[in-house]
């Protein structure tokens, strides 16, 4: 870390465990914000565990992916938990039946779409029926409104447009409401300005449940970490009330879009089709929309991670045209410029960043001069070349150690799909057998000189593929992994107290 460098937060040494909330165990069909999120942060603060690393909390659309959210300042109403609405009278017991009876080992989005809004809808009458301000200790709606009304007044006009448009995406709605000046200043029927207090409801309750769970956090000696994607989805409220910030034609369609060059993850590159910054616009405001961005996140986060780091300093640019992301070009982001504005603002900020990809010499320079920790991940490391950054020997303490992230297989599954030279080589650096492969990973994390280790709860579990949460480029089938009940029960009883005595073997208590 170069010593003039922006940030120099990470000081102590400690360890947290990934699990997005999407993953806990529920009555809902998905994870949420109830009573098993609490038991999971005790979890955490039994086995010495300090942080707890969640996706981001957007609300998703096409694909279900965490990382293409309708909005980069909303939360996802699916997390919100029913029972605090049952007990306010909002939602009957018998209502709720049909969520019920989802899976409890995995999400199954496309039948939690037609059970969980229903509900809502009816809480968000029944509230409304109510004439009340409030719901239970949650605090003023209006006051409220008016906290986030930077954001929130755009996003619940483009979710009433979505919904009146049977879900479709901005540009195929009809012009008047495609251009966002327009479309906000047009007249209102009853029923949308009805549909947009109920998107106002949904992040009221949001908003407050992951407030209260982030407390519970605070008094346990727990963060939170949390995510922000680089890019923004095409089919946001952000990009259409922004376009500006955005490359896109004067009809609002993108004129190229992001992506990376083929990698350890895809032959054809990934191509992501995110629409790609308009950086002259954002520097010509002083990256307002950015530390507008950055601070929601820092009001909801104790650490964040930037995705996608080096697309700070140079991103992958693909015409909208092409059907993969081999074809492209390297093109300049602001760099320094940007992460100047951000500590003039945010000086005590506690960023990380995701620096994995194409790594080049400017990619590191900048890496240097913000002073981010870095990630170093233990499944990369092992490519038979000693010299790997990977491999704990060439680990610095400016940086965050994993087993794997959520966008690898599991060890156990990993492991099992190396080549038997590259096993060999896993065991004899490891000095292990490789039968107990995940927790032999998980105390490699612990021991490196990196100040924080982060491990995937599949680790701790010992889990193979099938526990997989998500696979790049694949189109289906992400996202939907869940622990259950009784696994979360037995990481209490069974997990806690060794990881407690391997934290503190480790220094990292």
């Amino acid at each position: 870390m170069a010593e003039d460098a922006l940030y120099n937060w990470l000081q102590s040494r400690s360890t947290g465990v990934q699990l997005p909330i999407s993953s806990l165990p529920s009555f809902t069909g998905v994870g949420n914000f109830g009573s098993s999120a609490y038991r999971f942060v005790d979890f955490l603060k039994d086995s010495g565990m300090r942080v707890w690393q969640i996706c981001p909390l957007g609300p998703t659309g096409y694909g279900d992916s965490p990382y293409q959210c309708f909005s980069a300042f909303a939360g996802n109403p699916y997390f919100i938990d029913l029972d605090p609405l049952e007990s306010e009278g909002l939602l009957l017991s018998d209502e709720r039946k049909s969520l019920q009876e989802l899976s409890n080992e995995f999400v199954d989005y496309g039948t939690l779409y037609s059970s969980y809004w229903p509900l809502l809808t009816i809480a968000h009458q029944r509230f409304l029926a109510s004439g009340k301000d409030s719901v239970g200790i949650y605090g003023s709606i209006r006051q409220f409104r008016e906290q986030q009304s930077s954001w929130i007044e755009d996003y619940a006009l483009f979710m009433a447009l979505k919904s009146q448009y049977n879900g479709s995406c901005w540009l195929d709605w009809p012009t008047k409401y495609r251009n966002y000046n327009t479309a906000y200043n047009l007249e209102r029927t009853q029923e949308l300005e009805d549909a947009i207090d109920a998107q106002v409801f949904y992040q009221y309750l949001f908003y407050a449940q992951f407030e209260r769970l982030h407390t519970y956090c605070k008094l346990n000696g727990v963060k939170i970490m949390g995510d922000i994607p680089i890019f923004v989805s095409l089919d946001s409220s952000d990009v259409w009330s922004n376009r500006e910030l955005f490359q896109l034609t004067i009809n609002g369609e993108p004129i190229a879009v992001a992506g990376v060059p083929p990698d350890y993850f895809s032959v054809d590159g990934q191509l992501w089709g995110n629409p790609l910054y308009n950086w002259p616009a954002h520097i010509n405001s002083n990256f307002s929309w950015w530390l507008e961005r950055i601070g929601n996140n820092l009001s909801f986060y104790d650490i964040v991670r930037l995705d996608h780091f080096r697309g700070f300093e140079s991103y992958w640019s693909v015409s909208a045209n092409e059907s993969t992301a081999r074809n492209g070009s390297w093109e300049k982001s602001p760099g320094i410029k940007l992460f100047n504005a951000i500590h003039s603002k945010f000086p005590e900020a506690q960023i990380i960043a995701e620096n994995l990809g194409v790594i080049t010499e400017a990619v590191e320079s900048l890496h240097l001069a913000t002073g981010f920790p870095g990630m170093a991940v233990l499944q990369f490391a092992f490519d038979e070349n000693s010299s790997n950054a990977y491999l704990p020997h060439n680990h610095t303490v400016n940086s965050v150690v994993y087993t794997g992230t959520h966008d690898n297989d599991t060890t156990v599954g990993w492991f099992s799909s190396l080549h038997e030279s590259a096993k060999n080589q896993v065991r004899t650096y490891l000095k292990v057998t490789g039968e107990t492969i995940a927790a032999d990973l998980v105390r490699c994390a612990l021991s490196s000189v990196g100040r924080l280790a982060i491990v995937p709860v599949q680790d701790i579990m010992s889990l193979g593929t099938e526990a997989r949460l998500n696979t790049p480029g694949a189109a289906s089938g992400n996202w939907q992994w869940r622990i259950t009940n009784s696994q979360l029960e037995a990481l209490q009883l069974e997990c806690a107290q060794y990881l407690r005595e391997l934290n503190m073997l480790s220094g990292r208590i």
